[in-house]
């Protein structure tokens, strides 16, 4: 398998984004009576900025991408999502080892949500992430750098 390459996006990529996102994110929220079809799209697009996103692509092919956002003290990991059929083949690790590492040059620590119930939970702890608090529908992580 060549290497997957990783480019900045451009404003035109902000609907096939949020529509990853859509079927990344949709599994726990119908498990959690929560999945709206414009409503997981719209909130993607509402927070969009190209220049913070990171797209994944395999020979022209899109697999993910991932979203950062600088802080004063942390890097807030704002998205990382790989459409499911390339999820389980380590993309999401390779992706997340690069956002750890521009946190770790910056010398600040990464921080994140994720939905409660969601299978990102236990990816996160078993990347050393440790739970900070929650909210309603979410619980939030942080890796110290």
């Amino acid at each position: 398998m060549e290497a997957v390459e990783y480019q900045v996006v451009e404003p035109q990529d902000a609907q096939i984004l949020a529509e990853i996102r859509a079927m990344a994110m949709k599994p726990s929220l119908v498990a959690l009576g929560r999945f709206d079809e414009n409503r997981v799209r719209s909130r993607f697009l509402e927070t969009f900025i190209p220049q913070d996103t990171i797209k994944l692509t395999l020979e022209g092919e899109l697999l993910g991408f991932y979203a950062v956002r600088e802080r004063s003290d942390h890097i807030w990991l704002d998205h990382l999502y790989i459409k499911p059929e390339h999820q389980n083949k380590q993309l999401g690790k390779k992706a997340l080892t690069r956002v750890i590492e521009l946190a770790k040059g910056k010398d600040l620590a990464l921080r994140l949500g994720a939905l409660k119930g969601s299978l990102s939970n236990a990816f996160y702890q078993k990347n050393g992430f440790i739970q900070t608090h929650e909210d309603e529908f979410d619980i939030y992580y942080e890796l110290a750098i």
